[in-house]
């Protein structure tokens, strides 16, 4: 088939989605002093990958590969860094919460992970704002504040650093796409 570019003009009818129309909102159920900031502040994300493991089964000489279980990765956020270090010290106080530095037990009224885990949303918008896919992370807690690097050579910038959370499953609500199936 020969090239013609009205191909690709017919399939891209809504001009396609933009990776920087998005917005995170987290729930941090130790220190939610950072929370009203969280949606301003974190300028990158992901929508979370899908994944299925998989099981190889030997069979003379040969391996047959059966769909296993479900596998959600980790997601990660990178945030912007305010001189108040609001989201900083609520990300520390949340990973604190769930195992304190010296004593290596949890600051939250019992050990139990409903405790500590809660939720958090990304939401991608069309280029007319309209929200058109919704992921919902479940049982969400963090895993890693990332290091800050200092150096008087990084002028003309702004601090950053990256959170790292795991989560029990995700889930796709609302918007103009419908659902994936993602429960």
């Amino acid at each position: 088939m020969a090239f013609n570019v009205n191909d690709i003009r017919s399939q891209l009818i809504l001009g396609g989605a933009r990776p920087s129309l998005f917005q995170v909102t987290i729930q941090n159920p130790a220190n939610s002093a950072g929370d009203i900031k969280v949606p301003f502040m974190v300028e990158a994300a992901s929508i979370p990958e899908s994944a299925i493991g998989m099981i190889q089964v030997p069979y003379f000489g040969r391996k047959v590969k059966i769909a296993g279980d479900r596998v959600f990765g980790a997601w990660t956020v990178q945030v912007i860094n305010d001189e108040d270090f609001l989201i900083r010290n609520a990300m520390e106080s949340w990973l604190t919460s769930i195992n304190t530095h010296e004593g290596n037990i949890t600051q939250f009224g019992a050990a139990s992970p409903l405790l500590y885990k809660s939720q958090a949303q990304v939401v991608q918008y069309s280029k007319t704002g309209i929200p058109i896919r919704t992921y919902q992370f479940n049982g969400l807690f963090p895993t890693s504040v990332a290091a800050m690097g200092l150096d008087w050579n990084a002028t003309d910038q702004i601090q950053k650093f990256q959170v790292t959370f795991e989560y029990d499953w995700w889930e796709v609500s609302g918007g103009i796409t419908g659902d994936a199936g993602g429960t």
